[in-house]
């Protein structure tokens, strides 16, 4: 454990926490897509096969359960809630995330640490978290209208990835033997998503004005 990645898992977890204020306090969740929040689901439903199993420290389970259970209640919310349900974008959010799937789980066949279940299934996550935000960032360009909590969150969320960045350059020169192609790969291109995002999200804070993307 590092500062870099303490800032990022504590970055990660703001934007989770933005997220379900909005939903629970608002009873709203415009803006946000819901083909993103199945990915993120998936994500860590298969990157946590070892949370039963697997013991690290009280602080990777505890993360494991709040990333894990707060996906799949904002699914739940998004779906079934009768007033949360009612303000999503369904017309607007029609990017075909399950497309995605396909190429990471083959990348993951082909690319990973060890060929075993979990391991093809860790890569797998990785792999497809990379590219979970598109819908996201898809919706936010339809939309154009992004509200403040909605524009915090798809913020945080680059801010964590690019704390782990840090967190990862910061032990490649501390720890010997530190190489993880797999996860930096995956963690630049996520980054790189929301590089166009994070531009015109500094442009709106710097000019004092509402956060629009361009269609």
């Amino acid at each position: 454990m590092n500062i870099f990645r303490l800032a990022g898992d504590m970055t990660h977890l703001a934007s989770v926490l933005v997220l379900l204020l909005k939903i629970h306090t608002i009873k709203s969740c415009a803006g946000v897509s819901l083909k993103t929040q199945e990915l993120y689901a998936i994500v860590f439903v298969t990157r946590y096969l070892d949370l039963f199993t697997d013991y690290i420290s009280l602080y990777n389970t505890l993360m494991k359960i709040i990333f894990l259970g707060s996906s799949i209640s904002i699914v739940w919310y998004m779906k079934h809630h009768k007033v949360v349900r009612r303000s999503y974008n369904k017309d607007q959010d029609t990017f075909r995330h399950y497309s995605l799937m396909l190429p990471c789980l083959f990348l993951a066949l082909i690319a990973n640490e060890k060929f075993s279940f979990k391991e093809v299934m860790w890569a797998f996550s990785l792999y497809l978290e990379a590219v979970a935000i598109l819908p996201q960032l898809v919706l936010l360009q339809r939309t154009r209208n992004i509200d403040n909590l909605t524009g915090q969150y798809v913020f945080l969320l680059g801010a964590y990835r690019a704390f782990y960045i840090l967190n990862w350059i910061y032990r490649f020169f501390t720890e010997p033997h530190y190489v993880h192609w797999i996860i930096w790969i995956s963690g630049l291109v996520q980054t790189l998503l929301y590089a166009d995002f994070f531009y015109y999200y500094f442009q709106s804070w710097k000019n004092n004005v509402k956060l629009e993307l361009p269609a």
